[in-house]
């Protein structure tokens, strides 16, 4: 069972089926009980028809054996004295059984009155509001079986009290017959029952075919990302339909999902070959002044190794730096530190830096991760720098605004951007020794965004570059 209903289209046309299903049964329900409503109605008024005939014929002074009734098979008739015995009846009606007199009246003044006459005490005072020679407005109304010629049906019956001319006390009961109500009902029910399992059957065949045809470009999407996975391509797309709906904007977004994992895993296989670029001329390097002072220990570069395995030190910190960044590592939503204290510390402890600082700036984030971008920012402008480097820390609006000038050469416009990309370095800064790995600035820019900053390089008013760090305030 769960395998047939595995399928969207399986599940569509089950749940409309049944929804339709129950709509229908209820809709014809509704009109079955309004068919019957309606042909009951119809008898009652026929019946009250009769019954009210007969009563004037007989409020108007004529004898039990010259009433004019109609035939006992369409509407049986039958006057009762006020002992309930029977004193006139219509042609061939040989008994009538009425069991329920119901206490729905017409122009009954209370329901309890109507129920007292629906039980056939009818009270004497009522009685005798009546004068002689005249029939009550009321009539009540109920159901109960007639035996005409040997032959009993069900009526629906309604019963009018009058007076003779003679002060005679009589009840009129007529029927009407219920057999047309019955054809009626019988016939609209067969009709639903044949009408509706064949009306099912169409819808259940047009919503699996619809629902067939709308979702055939997700099997596309499904197949090509099959394909897609199994090739390891991920230049492949998925086909977007030429509509506008919900399927359209799943192929899109889709395809926005491959072109960002696509990007992702280029950047990261960059990364790697970089990586491993970058560690092989330390190791190497290294490698080599051992292999030496291992053969002639007067010729081991000692200051050399240990420049060596700093700077591969620094570069593994560098790299697991990156690697916890791009997994998504975010400093504490509650974390809070004063970045003066942290400016005022990092240009204590080096040379050459001048500071222009508020007393107290509040943000958000790593303390450390912070003072890292702070560092790597310092670095870099002591690299490049003349004479002098400055540093400047203010607020503006909701955010703390942090820049750290030099008076070098600046940053090219065409190279502003691509300066924050790992393992670039300019021209003028090729050298390792000199340049670093061209890390500092990429770790500083992953650094500021992860904490809802920006860190972007313009010109310095006095030449040389400008790095402006901005961060939101608590």
């Amino acid at each position: 069972m769960k395998r047939r209903l595995g399928s969207v289209r399986a599940r569509a046309t089950l749940a409309t089926t049944v929804v339709v299903a129950l709509a229908l049964v209820a809709a014809g329900t509704a009109v079955l009980l309004s068919l019957r409503f309606t042909l009951t109605d119809k008898a009652d008024a026929e019946a009250d028809s009769v019954a009210r005939n007969a009563a004037s014929a007989l409020a108007n002074g004529f004898a039990y054996d010259e009433l004019k009734l109609p035939d006992g098979d369409e509407n049986p008739v039958e006057v009762l004295d006020r002992n309930e015995k029977p004193v006139a009846a219509g042609e061939d009606v040989e008994a009538m059984n009425v069991t329920a007199v119901a206490s729905d009246r017409l122009n009954s003044e209370t329901n309890d009155d109507a129920d007292d006459r629906a039980e056939g005490d009818r009270e004497t005072e009522d009685n005798d509001a009546l004068t002689s020679g005249e029939v009550t407005d009321e009539t009540w109304y109920g159901e109960g079986t007639a035996t005409v010629e040997g032959v009993t049906a069900e009526y629906r019956f309604a019963a009018v009290d009058l007076i003779t001319p003679a002060g005679v006390l009589l009840t009129v009961y007529a029927g009407a017959p219920l057999s047309t109500e019955e054809e009626a009902v019988n016939t609209a029910l067969t009709t639903m029952l044949i009408g509706l399992p064949l009306l099912l059957l169409t819808v259940s065949g047009v919503t699996y075919v619809v629902t067939k045809r709308a979702l055939r470009p997700v099997e596309g999407i499904r197949a090509e990302m099959a394909a897609i996975t199994a090739s390891e391509d991920l230049s492949r797309r998925v086909p977007e339909p030429d509509t506008h709906d919900e399927i359209a904007r799943l192929a899109r977004t889709t395809n926005e999902t491959l072109a960002a994992l696509e990007t992702s895993v280029e950047r990261q296989r960059a990364f790697v070959a970089d990586a491993s670029h970058e560690l092989r001329s330390p190791i190497a390097s290294l490698r080599t002044q051992l292999e030496v002072g291992a053969a002639h220990s007067e010729f081991l570069d000692l200051d050399g190794a240990v420049e060596d395995t700093i700077r591969l030190q620094s570069l593994a910190a560098d790299l697991l730096l990156l690697a916890r960044l791009d997994a998504g590592e975010r400093p504490p939503p509650d974390a809070r530190f004063d970045l003066a204290k942290v400016v005022a510390e990092e240009v204590s402890s080096r040379d050459g830096v001048t500071l222009d600082s508020v007393t107290s700036v509040e943000v958000r984030g790593s303390r450390n991760q912070i003072c890292r971008v702070l560092g790597n920012l310092l670095d870099n402008a002591r690299r490049h720098a003349r004479d002098r480097v400055a540093v400047t820390l203010r607020t503006d609006a909701d955010q703390a605004v942090l820049q750290v000038a030099d008076d070098g050469s600046g940053v090219p416009l065409a190279d502003r951007d691509r300066i924050f990309e790992r393992f670039v370095r300019l021209d003028e800064s090729r050298a390792r020794d000199d340049g670093g790995a061209g890390l500092g600035l990429a770790i500083a820019k992953d650094i500021a965004v992860r904490h809802g900053g920006t860190l972007t390089v313009t010109d310095a008013p006095g030449g040389g570059a400008l790095f402006e760090l901005r961060l939101p305030l608590t």
